[in-house]
């Protein structure tokens, strides 16, 4: 395939306006003509290589491959766009680099398979994420548990959106920090991005990356924290080893934070965490499935009344009120419940299931705009940290409450 140099091709986290191509760029037609894969290949294997380092790289950091993906994501993205748009400004007076004519080719060839990866490959993860979950397993919890982890998720999740509202943060990261903290973590993150993920536009694709980086990373901190404050904190209030760990699966984020907060109190506690985070993850999917159905409402009610009667039955058919990824994950979870999956299979699906969304989150780190997140994320960390207390401090009381 012939590199292309078509810079007004839309490209996550690049500037287009700070720029005009300098060389005459192929023609459309030439350039579609090409089979997909061809097209898509060269990203593809750009994501497939992040996500091996990434998984390597969390072997020995005590990070989540997910979380440093999209780290990497955000560097490369960031020094691509850095790249680009000093040659926007260089080649304005006739002068071009060769590190920036070689940014401008890489992000070229590789934009078709990391938008592939952002969404299909993100919406997979989410589907096979459900064989991790067992019905009986979480309802082993009893009405009790089961009544605390639902209120923790129903009150952290309204609060958060409430207070972003008050400290006017955008609401595509409210929703995402609010989904990410009262469900679990980088998994809940991403698949609410597959729902309300930016438009077809650069700005509101990198606008949604953005909104997609704060919300891992405050998920990391703050869930960070739990880790060493939560179970010292369950000793000083005299916890019993199965109400500490309900507690912990409550309000931790992370599936391998909840993990290592348990087991540093016992293994009971440990089981009771890990089954109440499971509580918590099944309810992903009316979550998700909700915010589906209110984006479908609200995009009827902005379109205007003649492209609503053209085109009206055509959209609802391409925008479903429930994604099928969100069915695809109710149908998992159904066929991990019947208990005929071989252990074994569940273990090679999780492994699965890590990569994908490994793979989803550098192609969504490739669009962060690193400099606005650091101008910006002052009132995002109010509203993780103000999350973060509620969803302890909801999750302490019912437990004290309930148990």
């Amino acid at each position: 395939m012939t590199p292309t140099t078509d810079l007004d091709t839309p490209t996550p986290g690049v500037d287009h306006a700070a720029h005009r191509p300098t060389t005459p760029a192929p023609s459309t037609e030439a350039t579609s003509s090409a089979p997909w894969i061809r097209r898509a290949a060269p990203g593809l294997a750009f994501c497939a290589l992040a996500t091996v380092v990434a998984y390597l790289l969390a072997q020995v950091v005590p990070l989540s491959p997910l979380v440093l993906s999209l780290l990497v994501g955000a560097v490369v993205g960031s020094v691509l766009g850095s790249l680009r748009r000093a040659q926007g400004a260089s080649g304005a007076i006739g002068q071009t680099t060769r590190a920036a004519r070689w940014a401008d080719a890489l992000t070229t060839r590789t934009q078709e398979g990391t938008r592939w990866t952002a969404m299909r490959v993100l919406r997979a993860g989410v589907v096979l994420l459900g064989l991790q979950l067992s019905l009986p397993e979480v309802l082993a919890l009893g009405w009790r548990g089961l009544a605390v982890v639902a209120l923790t998720v129903a009150v952290t999740f309204s609060a958060t959106l409430a207070l972003g509202r008050v400290l006017r943060v955008p609401r595509v990261t409210s929703l995402l920090v609010a989904t990410g903290f009262s469900i679990c973590g980088a998994a809940a993150i991403s698949a609410m991005q597959g729902v309300v993920g930016g438009g077809d536009d650069d700005e509101s694709r990198r606008e949604a990356d953005d909104a997609v980086a704060t919300a891992l990373a405050l998920v990391t901190i703050f869930g960070s924290l739990a880790i060493f404050v939560l179970p010292w904190l369950a000793g000083l209030l005299g916890l019993a080893d199965d109400r500490a760990g309900l507690w912990i699966g409550a309000s931790v984020q992370e599936v391998a934070q909840v993990v290592t907060a348990g087991g540093a109190i016992s293994a009971a506690a440990l089981a009771t965490a890990t089954v109440s985070k499971l509580a918590r993850v099944v309810l992903l999917a009316p979550l998700v499935a909700g915010a589906g159905v209110l984006r479908a409402r609200r995009e009827r009610v902005a379109r205007p009344a003649d492209v609503e009667a053209a085109t009206g039955a055509r959209a609802a058919r391409r925008t479903p009120p429930v994604p099928l990824f969100v069915v695809g994950f109710l149908a998992a979870v159904l066929v991990r419940s019947t208990g005929l999956l071989p252990a074994s299979v569940v273990e090679v699906t999780t492994v699965v299931t890590t990569l994908l969304f490994t793979a989803a989150m550098f192609a969504m780190g490739l669009g962060v705009d690193v400099a606005h997140l650091v101008r910006t994320g002052r009132r995002a960390l109010v509203l993780g940290t103000a999350s973060a207390a509620v969803v302890t401090g909801t999750s302490l009381v019912a437990v004290l409450a309930l148990t």
